[in-house]
């Protein structure tokens, strides 16, 4: 069953483009599948109900309009489509991804087909805005190894057709095939600014606590996914970022145990730098001594309270930060954390998903915790 806790926030004025409704079919698990998309958005759900292969598939849109081609981005195609699937009479099956983009070009749709066998290939893929189709295309020749695309111009011509190849997104390349003379092809430009601004603008986070362990060189502070550099990228935010800093610190003065008056970084013999919690009196303590849904938790609260600026990705350089929010993509959001620890870090969600700047997807085994802050959407995905 999908279902959306009643707790859902009500609509608002979207003034950064945003991805604000997730779409699947034949996905997995999921079959016609629509799941609208709040500030904070909690997947929640037992093992095998389909909450990581929602996250996945969100991931995947992010790569394909990032400019991935199809082999990169879907290794194994096969198991992204229903084992009871069934094949067609030449022997095709695959699978449909889409999503919302809401933004000052109002609402956007991104839907692509993709066949997984025999040959991994996009066979059909549409961007819509107000009821009209900006671009469209279909696999008219299986023995060849591209797609029809046609968008629309308004002007002397009003479509505009070309072959595209197969193994990527339309909207990915649009921009480098429109020249934007006309009306028509403005429209479809800012159409397609908006959903790859959207994704682009998207950080899939999953702290591994065996990585944040051990001291770390001095690099460009710059947070993996994996948040292994967490304390070079300390280092920066205390330096650069004094207000983000205090508000870390007092976050994780909420879900750490014990006393937390400050973090801070500590230079080593060999060059490497750790992080240690200052907790007053009682002395400090070295980040690596940290319980594992510590470290997670320092992790998810560090993305939260930063910017793409201060992320290991690659924003649309070319829209201005302030045009821009980050949606946080956090698959297993509460794994090794209590209750408590998931309610501190959805509130932070929330009160940064107020703001416009952040935005948070994640998926987590058990949705009461969730549930129980307001603000929070969640989606029920029990059988």
């Amino acid at each position: 069953m999908d279902a959306t806790s009643p707790n859902t926030p009500g609509p608002v004025r979207v003034h950064r483009p945003c991805v604000t409704e997730l779409r699947l079919s034949a996905y997995r698990s999921h079959r016609g599948a629509a799941f609208p998309l709040a500030p904070v958005t909690v997947f929640a759900g037992p093992s095998g109900s389909g909450k990581s292969g929602a996250l996945e598939a969100f991931d995947s849109l992010v790569r394909l309009c990032g400019g991935d081609s199809l082999g990169d981005v879907f290794p194994d195609p096969s198991s992204c489509v229903p084992e009871r699937a069934r094949a067609d009479a030449q022997g095709r099956r695959g699978f449909r991804i889409g999503c919302t983009v809401d933004g000052p070009e109002g609402a956007v749709q991104l839907d692509a087909a993709i066949q997984a066998e025999p040959e991994l290939r996009i066979v059909g893929e549409r961007l819509t805005a107000g009821g009209r189709t900006l671009l469209s295309t279909a696999l008219r020749d299986p023995g060849r190894r591209t797609v029809q695309a046609a968008w629309h111009t308004a002007g002397s011509v009003p479509v505009t057709r070309v072959p595209l190849p197969d193994d990527r997104l339309g909207t990915a390349l649009l921009p480098l095939r429109v020249a934007g003379r006309t009306d028509g092809e403005r429209e479809v430009l800012a159409a397609v600014e908006q959903v790859v601004v959207a994704l682009r603008s998207v950080f899939p986070c999953d702290p591994r606590p065996s990585s944040m362990r051990a001291p770390v060189p001095v690099g460009k502070g710059r947070l993996l996914r994996d948040c292994s550099n967490v304390a070079d990228v300390l280092r920066r935010i205390r330096e650069e970022f004094p207000m983000r800093h205090a508000a870390l610190v007092s976050a994780l003065g909420a879900g750490c145990a014990g006393r937390v008056d400050d973090i801070r970084v500590e230079d080593l013999a060999d060059g490497s730098v750790r992080a240690l919690l200052d907790r007053g009196p009682l002395g400090a303590t070295p980040a690596g001594r940290l319980g594992s849904g510590e470290l997670r938790y320092l992790g998810l609260a560090l993305v939260l309270l930063t910017g793409p600026g201060v992320l290991s990705m690659e924003p649309a350089a070319e829209v201005l930060p302030a045009r821009q929010a980050l949606t946080l993509l956090a698959d297993g959001f509460d794994r090794s954390l209590d209750a408590r620890q998931v309610r501190e870090l959805l509130a932070v969600a929330v009160r940064m998903g107020a703001r416009g700047h952040v935005r948070l997807v994640g998926a987590a085994h058990d949705g009461s915790a969730a549930a129980a802050v307001d603000g929070v959407s969640v989606v029920d995905l029990r059988p």
